[in-house]
């Protein structure tokens, strides 16, 4: 607690003489003001957090907050959130009698030109990402005061972590974590903007970001995060063994201990304590899982799977989540791997892990909700339809989450498991990648045989069945597959016909001498572009081709974009009360 008053109190200062500078004469023509005279020295705040790793050093707090402020008062004045690199730089060399190297902090990031939220106004973060602004206004309104702050700050941490890049084109991971953090950025210097008279409010809320040590659900600790990636790096090898062997003890060996057994030696709780918090991922009370399902209530019963079934649920920050159930031993693998796999990545389009709970019999890990339930639902769900637009936005938003598993700097994600119903469908129809119990990390240049093969029947690489060798390229194929049954409503064989056949055998007859109408799914009515049709149809054949002649999920998320781009064209270009109109929303 005495950090974060600490932290706070400096920061309220900083915040108090960039505003009282605002009256000032520029320094150095730069068009933000500081007044540097009335700062602290540049030592005072390194304990204060480097604001989840966007800074490079935790020493350039200090100048970054003021320089956040003084954006905040520039974009109330003159509109625009972030200044050209030309502009930035003299304002930084301005900074520099507050941080000698702040050229090196990593300030930098935050300039206009590169498109997106970078071109931003206050106004275009109103319009365009109004929902993300009010619930960081909603979550983040608290001061250090009441000494309930650090409850508080965990869900201003969540909606700060929610913030995503606005129709990001990027498939590495190190362009979209840029473009997330101008994102972010943008939303939080708007909403300084127009708070810039409550300096206590922005200091209490600068200081809960900065150091992100509120974050209870869904933040390793900050100590440990660069451990916890060394750890989550090495998933597919000793750490894997060491970390299963522990959950074992914890889910098994405790599952079957008698009263008469003696408890087991203290020394070894604590190894199992330091193991799962090198994982990376938080630990939630036995009784907040409980209570955030109403004891697992049946009413709360979303949906089961191989591990175990699913509940919905609320935290007690008000966070909705899914809870997964484990009570199977032959499960606790898939639990393991999903800790540490999901605990270190972060992505718009992979589902979140919250956190996970061990108890004397059971495992939960608890994941975000994702209120539209899964895309089995709704390509298979008579109840239920899909646009032609919406179907092709799930394609492209699971293609560049895969993408970006595929392109992991520390090495390529393999999913393993790529079907409908781990396509998870958020408010607004947003794909996320869920259930990562059989996901494996592939070291850069290096391949991996697997004991056996894992999937799901009809989604798995003809070549992973023969010879076991797990590679990007068998996601590929299983995406694939799916892309089929978005465009076709068809399940994966065909029970019906006199000879069962399996869906890219289905759509390779038809695409050498049928009609592309006889492959559409009937629910469709007839209702999307032919033209994008066709390219996503013969894109989804290339994906199921041979190994060597498919394509990689940078390509497909490419052309999966022409296809929207030339549907969305098609529909602006038809009056939508013509009859030859050709599809709709």
């Amino acid at each position: 607690m005495a950090k974060e008053v600490f932290s706070y109190t400096t920061i309220l200062i900083l915040i108090t003489t960039a505003g009282f500078a605002a009256a000032q004469p520029s320094v150095f023509n730069c068009s933000l003001h500081f007044d540097l005279g009335s700062s602290p020295s540049p030592n005072s705040t390194c304990e204060a957090g480097d604001w989840g790793g966007f800074l490079r050093k935790d020493c350039c707090t200090s100048a970054f907050n003021v320089y956040l402020y003084a954006l905040g008062q520039h974009a109330n004045q003159r509109g625009p959130i972030y200044l050209n690199s030309a502009e930035q730089g003299v304002c930084l060399a301005s900074l520099k009698n507050l941080q000698k190297d702040v050229l090196d902090c990593g300030i930098e990031k935050l300039t206009s030109g590169a498109g997106g939220c970078s071109d931003f106004t206050v106004a275009d973060v109103t319009n365009r990402l109004g929902d993300k602004l009010k619930s960081l206004e909603g979550n983040c309104g608290f001061r250090f005061s009441d000494g309930k702050d650090g409850q508080l700050c965990g869900s201003c941490v969540n909606s700060w972590q929610d913030i995503g890049p606005w129709h990001s084109s990027s498939t590495d991971a190190e362009s979209f974590e840029v473009e997330t953090n101008v994102c972010r950025f943008a939303v939080l210097v708007s909403y300084t903007s127009i708070r810039l008279e409550d300096k206590a409010h922005l200091s209490a809320v600068y200081s809960c970001l900065g150091s992100q040590e509120g974050f209870k659900y869904n933040q390793p600790p900050k100590g440990h995060r660069k451990l916890s990636k060394g750890l989550w790096i090495m998933i597919g090898g000793g750490v894997v063994g060491v970390f299963v062997f522990v959950v074992l003890a914890a889910c098994i060996l405790s599952k079957k201990r008698t009263k008469s057994t003696p408890p087991p030696p203290k020394k070894d709780a604590a190894f199992k304590d330091v193991i799962f918090k090198e994982s990376g991922c938080p630990k939630i009370p036995i009784k907040e899982v409980y209570s955030a399902t109403d004891n697992l209530n049946p009413t709360n019963f979303i949906g089961e799977g191989t591990a175990g079934k699913v509940y919905k649920g609320i935290l007690p920050n008000n966070q909705r989540v899914a809870v997964k159930h484990i009570i199977n031993d032959g499960n606790v693998e898939t639990f393991a791997r999903e800790v540490m796999s999901l605990s270190h990545i972060r992505h718009p389009n992979l589902v979140m892990l919250l956190g996970y709970c061990v108890n004397e019999d059971e495992c939960f890990l608890v994941y975000e909700l994702c209120p539209k339930g899964n895309l089995s639902e709704w390509i298979f769900g008579k109840d239920r339809n899909l646009s032609w637009i919406h179907r092709l936005e799930i394609a492209i938003d699971s293609a560049r989450g895969l993408s970006f598993l595929h392109t992991y700097p520390e090495g390529c994600i393999v999913h393993r498991d790529i079907k409908p119903t781990n396509i998870l469908l958020g408010e607004n129809f947003e794909a996320k990648l869920s259930d990562f119990g059989l996901s494996k990390i592939i070291e850069l240049g290096e391949t991996y045989v697997s004991s056996e093969v894992r999937g799901t029947f009809g989604y798995v690489d003809p070549d992973y069945r023969i010879n076991n060798h797990v590679n990007s390229s068998g996601d590929v194929y299983s995406f694939g597959i799916v892309l089929l049954q978005i465009l076709s409503g068809k399940k994966v064989i065909n029970m019906n016909l006199n000879t069962p056949m399996p869906l890219n055998k289905q759509a390779k007859v038809l695409n050498r001498g049928g009609s592309i109408n006889e492959f559409a799914d009937p629910k469709l009515d007839g209702e999307y572009s032919e033209e994008a049709f066709d390219l996503t149809l013969q894109l989804a054949l290339s994906c199921t081709a041979l190994k060597q002649q498919r394509p990689s999920m940078q390509q497909i998320v490419v052309r999966l974009q022409e296809a929207l781009d030339i549907s969305t064209r098609a529909k602006a270009s038809t009056p939508e009360d013509s009859p030859d109109a050709s599809f709709s929303y």
